[in-house]
C-alpha cells in the first residue's frame, strides 16, 4: 500500500470524517497533510550512480568473454552512472535503505514545521491547532502542536496515540491503521480540550496533500 492508499478520493473522505470526529468533541483544530518526500536525497542517487559506474567499469576492465572498446568505456560509464541515478530516484525502498536515518528523521521535522507555517496550523483563535504530517518517502509521521495543546498535561497516552500514527505509515503504510491512531486522539483530546458551544472550524478536515 503506497502514498496513493493515502491521496485518493476515498481515502481523503475517510480521513476528513475522522477529523471531524475528533473535532465533535474537543476545540482542537486538526490537520493532516500528506507529503511524497521530505528531502530531495539526490546524494543517494548519485551513489547508487557510481557504484553502477564503477562496477560498469570492472567488468568493461576485466570480463576475460567479452572485449570492450576503450573509446566506449568512458561514454559507457557516464550511461551506467544515469541509469544507477534515474532508478535509486525511482525506487523508494533503494533509495530509504541508502540514505541516513538522522538526515530523513531531521527532513520530516524541518518539513512539518514548515507546513505548520503554510497551512495556518498556528492561527487559530485558541491556539489549539495540530499538524499531523506523513511523509511517505521516509515512512515518518510528525506531530506539531501548537502551544495551547500541552503534551504534558495531554499525559503518556498522547504520546502512544503519535507512536501508533507512525507505525502505521512505517509497517505499511496502513490506511486502516492510521485512521485507528487518528481518532483515538479525540477521546484524548476531550479531556483536556473539551469542544466549546461556540466552537468554529477554523481549518479545513479534508487532508492536504501534493504530488
Amino acid at each position: 500500500m503506497g502514498r496513493g492508499a493515502f491521496t485518493g478520493q476515498a481515502a481523503k473522505a475517510e480521513v476528513t470524517e475522522a477529523i471531524r470526529a475528533i473535532e465533535n468533541v474537543t476545540s482542537a483544530e486538526v490537520v493532516v497533510a500528506v507529503r511524497p518526500s521530505s528531502g530531495h536525497y539526490r546524494h543517494t542517487d548519485y551513489l547508487v550512480g557510481a557504484i553502477f559506474s564503477f562496477v560498469a567499469l570492472l567488468v568493461f576492465l576485466f570480463d576475460p568473454e567479452h572485449e570492450f572498446s576503450l573509446e566506449w568505456m568512458p561514454f559507457d560509464s557516464v550511461v551506467a552512472f544515469v541509469l544507477g541515478a534515474v532508478l535509486s530516484a525511482n525506487l523508494a525502498p533503494l533509495r530509504r535503505l541508502l540514505t541516513s536515518r538522522k538526515l530523513m528523521r531531521t527532513n520530516v521535522a524541518t518539513a512539518a514545521k514548515g507546513a505548520f507555517v503554510d497551512l495556518a496550523v498556528a492561527r487559530t483563535s485558541g491556539r489549539t491547532g495540530i499538524l499531523v504530517y506523513i511523509s511517505m518517502l521516509e515512512k515518518r509521521v510528525e506531530v506539531v502542536p501548537d502551544v495551547g495543546v500541552d503534551r504534558a498535561v495531554l499525559g503518556a497516552t498522547f504520546g502512544d496515540a503519535i507512536a501508533a500514527l507512525d507505525t502505521a505509515v512505517r509497517r505499511g503504510p496502513s490506511l486502516p491503521k492510521f485512521l485507528d491512531a487518528l481518532r483515538s486522539l479525540g477521546p484524548i483530546l476531550d479531556k483536556v480540550l473539551p469542544r466549546r458551544e461556540n466552537d468554529v472550524n477554523e481549518l479545513p478536515d479534508e487532508p492536504s496533500t501534493s504530488a
